[in-house]
């Protein structure tokens, strides 16, 4: 059996030590000293200026909605994650989709501005399997229109554009750190900006609202994250350029050996680097996807469709709309089987078997 996906470990005798410390100082969770040590090796690593170790990537998204007195209207993609759209609703936000553009599969800027109205605050867009967006024409409609800027960074551990990491763009950036991810705390979420009065404030929200024994500062939530979850963050970032290298080998050779299968792949970023997070296809007809997904179901091959339905059709606490672009990609966009455990034999086993089955 290949699974779509199968989260990183690493070795167990480190991460021993860790609890170790963790059953010595009797200190689980509430900020102790392995969720700060995370919080500035991760802001080392990634060279951001101010970043938050919290709770999961969902939490962080509506920290950050909550962070910018965010109300009215928020323009977001319909092709991401279920938590990028019930964030902004969650925070009695209403999402306002716009189409994504056919080659990245970000949401499209010139879709943007046609969605903007006087209700508009905000625009929540979502860096694709960790492909950046248009980022500078997202921050030109921002400005010309007085509007704030969240990034739902999950699948975006340490893409750079130009060098500069995609965490810094935007007002406030958000990323995963579940266990699906290419970098993990088991469950985790990272939110950073480079406003350090935003950062006050999203430090009080994190921890309730407290800002002293007996005072509060705003209107908070849980946020936090425990010293075991920081305890695995701490021991994956020993390892995270194997796990690039690794991802980028088997991505190369998926390429190769997959030339010839009618489908293409997303149109990455030019100035930016591929952190691989994802291995995504968009084929060339939903029959061809389903015919491969069917048969290589049979053969405990999974692959998955990520993102499909749209969630502009698909939500039911929102009215369904359609977006021509958005509904033709998620027909037809599957990920195929992609961690750092599976082997260059296995991917070899993957693309002629897609192959087979397409010929057939």
């Amino acid at each position: 059996m290949i699974p779509v996906t199968q989260p990183f470990l690493p070795p167990q005798e480190e991460y021993q030590q860790y609890l170790d410390g963790i059953w010595k100082r009797n200190w689980l969770t509430n900020m102790g000293p392995l969720a700060s040590q995370l919080e500035m090796e991760l802001k080392d690593h990634l060279r951001v200026s101010h970043l938050l170790f919290v709770t999961n990537g969902t939490v962080a998204m509506q920290m950050a909605l909550k962070a910018l007195d965010i109300k009215g209207e928020v323009i977001t993609t319909p092709f991401s994650f279920i938590a990028t759209t019930s964030s902004i609703v969650w925070e009695g936000c209403t999402p306002v989709f716009a189409d994504i553009d056919p080659t990245s599969l970000n949401i499209d800027p010139s879709k943007i501005e046609e969605a903007i109205t006087a209700n508009t605050t905000a625009i929540l867009a979502t860096h694709v399997y960790g492909n950046p967006c248009d980022v500078e024409a997202i921050d030109r409609i921002a400005k010309k229109h007085n509007l704030k800027v969240i990034y739902d960074a999950a699948h975006a551990f340490g893409v750079e554009i130009n060098g500069k990491s995609i965490f810094e763009y935007g007002d406030i950036s958000t990323c995963s750190l579940h266990a699906t991810k290419l970098y993990h705390s088991v469950e985790g979420g990272l939110v950073i900006t480079k406003d350090s009065d935003l950062l006050k404030k999203l430090a009080y929200i994190r921890n309730f609202g407290i800002s002293g024994f007996d005072s509060f500062a705003e209107l908070g939530l849980n946020g936090k994250n425990s010293e075991f979850h920081a305890a695995m963050g701490l021991v994956n970032l020993r390892y995270i350029s194997d796990i690039f290298q690794k991802r980028k080998a088997l991505a190369d050779l998926y390429d190769e050996k997959l030339k010839n299968l009618k489908a293409v792949k997303p149109v990455w970023h030019s100035h930016a680097n591929n952190n691989n997070a994802y291995y995504p296809i968009v084929l060339e007809s939903e029959e061809l996807l389903l015919k491969l997904k069917t048969e290589m179901d049979k053969q405990e091959i999974f692959t998955r469709r990520y993102f499909y339905p749209s969630l502009a059709v698909s939500l039911p606490y929102l009215s369904k709309v359609e977006m021509l672009v958005t509904d033709d990609i998620a027909k037809r966009v599957m990920c195929l089987p992609f961690y750092y455990d599976l082997t260059f034999e296995e991917v070899e086993l993957i693309a002629r078997t897609m192959l087979r089955i397409q010929n057939n």
